[in-house]
């Protein structure tokens, strides 16, 4: 078994991502398994400087080691994102040779204006309006590359927490950007080549991207068709979405604000077992926020299939 925890560099580590963190570092740990830590810093006008190493200060505070990473090495790296170009390259390239791939240069509010409106909680299908363009026609603007998404594009898993999800992948999306028009490499693209190159068994996230699964996986079966070496004979994750850790009275964790990141906390001199014992109870993995060390909580028995979050109590309510 081999989880992940993937970081943006983007401020220090809030208590939704200490959240993911610690439920992908426990899965792992409590199963004899290895964990990664993986830098995904591709949006660069968005990384905060220091925000790396502070976030990693912080994962060692709370305990949350990990086996492979920026600044341990291991057989797979590098582990920044920025430094897994040409491993992106190759894979934009595969999809190219097999006609998966065309330029488009629709702005946001074309498509916007083009596309149906969607339901609560949908995305913006992307209607094709490039999809079958001559390739080599003036731009109106520096163009993204899609993926040509294909009516017989079906993808199935099932889930951990969710059981058996069917998604066909024109439908629920469209044709999905691989590279930006700034030429930066889509989030799409980057996780689902990392994901497989690095050998991750188990993804254990938030289940606010659900809907990126089925597009990476995708592009998982697509590489493997390709015959890719770092592809071939790797199978997908296996995945596991977690409900959002949430206030009590529902909403989404606020990340900026008084007593919002780890960082916060230790500044106030609390212990590091108060806080893995409220994200493990929040997690569901122990039945009460009792403090408590990251390894005694890995030694804990399995919740079983799935994890059952409860709310949140804000550090300011702990007592």
């Amino acid at each position: 078994m081999r989880t992940r925890f993937a970081p943006s560099p983007t401020g220090d580590l809030h208590f939704g991502g200490a959240f993911t963190a610690l439920a992908s570092w426990w899965f792992a740990r409590s199963r004899g398994g290895a964990t990664v830590l993986r830098v995904e810093d591709l949006d660069r006008p968005r990384v905060v400087a220091g925000s790396e190493e502070r976030q990693r200060e912080d994962l060692a505070w709370l305990g949350l080691d990990w086996d492979e990473g920026p600044g341990s090495g291991g057989p797979v790296g590098p582990y920044r994102q920025t430094e897994r170009n040409a491993l992106y390259e190759e894979a934009m390239d595969a999809l190219a040779s097999e006609g998966r791939t065309y330029l488009c240069d629709c702005s946001r509010a074309e498509i916007a204006r083009v596309a149906s409106a969607p339901h609560e909680g949908e995305e913006v299908v992307y209607p094709g309006t490039c999809r079958d363009l001559c390739p080599t026609r003036p731009m109106r603007r520096p163009p993204a590359t899609r993926l040509r998404v294909e009516p017989r594009d079906d993808v199935s898993w099932v889930d951990g927490v969710l059981g058996a999800v069917d998604v066909r992948v024109l439908r629920a999306g469209g044709d999905f950007v691989l590279r930006r028009a700034d030429g930066v490499f889509a989030y799409q693209l980057a996780v689902a080549v990392d994901d497989l190159a690095m050998g991750i068994t188990d993804v254990v996230r938030g289940d606010d991207l659900v809907a990126s699964t089925p597009r990476q996986i995708l592009l998982m079966q697509l590489w493997r068709h390709a015959a890719l070496p770092w592809a071939v004979g790797a199978p997908a994750p296996r995945y596991w979405h977690l409900p959002l850790v949430r206030a009590a009275d529902g909403s989404r964790l606020a990340k900026r604000g008084a007593f919002t990141t780890v960082r916060d906390v230790r500044a106030a001199g609390v212990a590091a077992e108060r806080v893995i014992g409220q994200l493990g109870h929040a997690l569901g993995i122990v039945s009460s926020p009792d403090p408590v060390g990251a390894r005694e909580l890995a030694r804990r028995a399995p919740p079983g299939a799935t994890f059952q979050a409860t709310p949140w109590v804000p550090p300011s309510r702990w007592t």
